[in-house]
């Protein structure tokens, strides 16, 4: 070997070491990024006695599409659970503290009361101010969840927005990508950039992916509608200024095809569309439902009857009053638009007498025909109405008979089941998510600990190559010399 071609060894080798050291340091200075794969600079033989280094992204295919599709179980969980929170308590209130359930219970007490001294006048306006809070908890309740559905409402709107935003970046992303494969150059902070968008996309919607020819990628959601090919499918979603009662909301459509809702405690929403469509549709909803199903079945245990004459509405009236709604069926609104009857309410004028006497709708319906003060028939059976079984609307997703403080009772039984398994949901598929970020992080990210060995390896090789380039430089110097 020449001392030429000696040289030229150790100088190669000196560069290559230098490559090998700044993929190193790039390692260690991004060991923090959740989005960074990482680099392997691999030396290989180009010609004979010659070598080169090749940089290699770590990547693993597998791992990588079972993350996309945990982060999208997670995020659909999360957003059903965290909305479920945040609707129980402005429904209901902290512990149900407000809840019609409860407001039921203290006019039972208040009704009890009256009924055992129903000449006490005072006593009868306990049980008008206790009617009151029944209807407020009904109204700010109704006005609560068609609040919840505008907020949520609001939030798809911002998540279209956001899923937009992100495959235009894709766009760009896989442009780069695509130009530095047919070029030849290193796509790797391109292909980094690009997995790190698929991940925040995966967060609104389930994704499947593959890719073509120079590495141009196609994504689909989990059902198979393309939201990217060359360019981005279009994610659209007319957003409503406010809701009412019984009102549907707009689906959101991606490349004119509509996202379904999940279902479910353990909700099959994947991606946080499907699960704030499923909060804003069909757990608020039902929701409502049950307020308007107590609501009715309140006016109908309260309202007064008389000989030949239909029922009217008595303590509890509506805008349909004097009518009672009819048995077993749904009245959208019915929540919103109860109140006490102004003819027993004390601060509108009324008598809360008529309660006990009967003759809020006329002189038809007295019932305490001898006017005595001690007439209580009527206060007990209204007391035995609200623990009587009646016919409710199945649609309304609680049990089909019961009575009215069961009812009221159920709902929140209902609402916290759904809620416990959205808890137990939430967190189970939140470690699942964890495990796959791990595993994927395991087999594709940084170990500072190996990058510090390779740096030092590193080094010893530098160490070498310079001391054969000193050698060398020593022969020629002493060649030199004895030439000269």
């Amino acid at each position: 070997m020449s001392l030429s071609t000696a040289l030229s060894i150790a100088q190669s080798a000196l560069m290559n070491t230098a490559k090998q050291t700044s993929v190193v340091s790039r390692n260690v200075a991004d060991a923090d990024n959740p989005n960074y794969s990482r680099r392997q600079a691999v030396v290989t033989s180009t010609a004979p006695g010659a070598r080169s280094v090749d940089i290699q992204r770590a990547t693993n295919d597998l791992l990588f599409r079972q993350n996309l599709g945990a982060l999208s179980a997670w995020s659909g969980q999360n957003a059903l659970y965290s909305g479920m929170d945040q609707l129980g308590v402005s429904v209901n209130g902290v512990d149900n503290a407000s809840s019609p359930s409860t407001a039921i219970g203290n006019l039972q007490q208040a009704l009890q009361l009256y009924a055992t001294s129903p000449s006490n006048q005072n006593l009868g306006a306990s049980v008008i101010d206790a009617a009151k809070q029944v209807v407020r908890s009904l109204n700010e309740g109704s006005k609560a969840v068609q609040d919840f559905r505008t907020q949520t409402d609001s939030q798809i709107a911002t998540a279209v927005d956001d899923i937009n935003s992100l495959l235009s970046q894709f766009q760009d992303a896989n442009t780069a990508v695509m130009s530095g494969t047919r070029s030849g150059t290193d796509v790797s902070d391109a292909l980094d950039q690009r997995d790190a968008l698929l991940k925040k996309i995966s967060d609104y919607v389930p994704v499947s992916t593959f890719t073509r020819g120079d590495n141009d990628m196609v994504i689909t959601t989990g059902d198979g509608t393309t939201l990217f090919e060359t360019i981005p499918r279009t994610v659209s979603f007319a957003p409503s200024s406010g809701y009412t009662a019984g009102a549907a909301g707009n689906a959101v459509y991606i490349d004119n095809v509509p996202i379904s809702a999940g279902t479910g405690g353990n909700t099959s929403a994947s991606g946080k569309l499907a699960g704030l469509l499923q909060l804003r549709d069909s757990v608020a909803s039902t929701m409502q439902s049950q307020l308007d199903e107590t609501a009715r079945g309140l006016i109908t245990a309260f309202a007064e009857t008389a000989p030949s004459l239909p029922n009217a509405a008595g303590l509890f009236t509506w805008s349909g009053a004097p009518a009672v709604p009819a048995a077993g069926t749904l009245v959208n609104g019915l929540a919103a638009s109860i109140s006490v009857n102004a003819a027993m309410d004390p601060s509108a004028g009324g008598n809360p007498t008529l309660l006990r006497d009967g003759g809020a709708n006329g002189a038809a319906y007295v019932a305490n025909t001898g006017g005595g003060a001690s007439y209580s028939s009527l206060l007990v059976a209204y007391g035995d109405r609200l623990d009587q079984p009646m016919t409710f609307d199945p649609a309304a997703g609680v049990s089909a008979t019961s009575s009215v403080s069961d009812y009221a009772a159920n709902s929140i039984g209902w609402f916290e089941g759904v809620r416990q398994q959205a808890s137990t949901a939430s967190d189970a598929k939140e470690a699942l998510a964890s495990r796959s970020a791990e595993a994927l992080s395991n087999a594709t990210g940084v170990n500072v600990d190996q990058e510090m060995s390779l740096l030092l390896d590193l080094e010893h090789t530098y160490q070498a190559s310079a001391r054969m380039m000193k050698t060398v430089d020593d022969m020629m110097t002493a060649l030199l010399n004895a030439v000269g």
